[in-house]
């Protein structure tokens, strides 16, 4: 491969006109990236999200909050906008976002286990690490949430320190 980038030790600002290839690298990370507004309503969003948090398949998901793009079960059970069901007040994603808007406190690999709803309508937990970042773009204020599911390394932990204790 013989081109300008890879011969380079620039960080990413060597890209900043090449959106193209911004979106590439942000739809190959793993990662849900989520860009929310003022109001926790989602601006844009990577490929990721449609495959491993959203129940809404092939809905716009674009100006929805957080908790309704991400299929939160609480929302969907009490039939309330997310930020106005009886768990939002405790939400540790919430939380953090309005932590960064405010505050511009960035948070760093935050866990927590959270009730979802599923593409079958099934309600599972899962368990999420996420970051949010405030930054301002245009005199705008926006939030860079990040998101993953972390179920399984979880789940595998769980069963090894099962196996673990039981031989012991």
């Amino acid at each position: 491969m013989d081109t300008d980038l890879t011969h380079t030790n620039e960080r990413f600002s060597v890209l900043s006109e090449s959106s193209e290839f911004l979106n590439l690298i942000l739809n190959n990370i793993s990662s849900c990236i989520m860009l929310l507004d003022k109001d926790l309503m989602l601006r844009a969003y990577n490929d990721p999200l449609l495959s491993i948090f959203s129940n809404k398949k092939g809905e716009n998901l674009l100006y929805r909050k957080c908790g309704e793009v991400i299929g939160c079960a609480y929302q969907i059970e009490e039939q309330k906008l997310c930020g106005n069901t009886s768990m939002c007040r405790t939400c540790e994603l919430r939380i953090s976002v309005l932590k960064s808007y405010a505050n511009n406190e960035a948070i760093f690999n935050s866990k927590v286990t959270k009730p979802f709803f599923n593409f079958e309508g099934e309600k599972i937990d899962k368990h999420l690490q996420f970051s949010t970042r405030m930054f301002v773009y245009k005199k705008e204020k926006y939030i860079i949430l990040i998101l993953e599911d972390i179920t399984d390394l979880v789940n595998i932990k769980e069963k090894v320190t099962k196996l673990l204790s039981d031989h012991h």
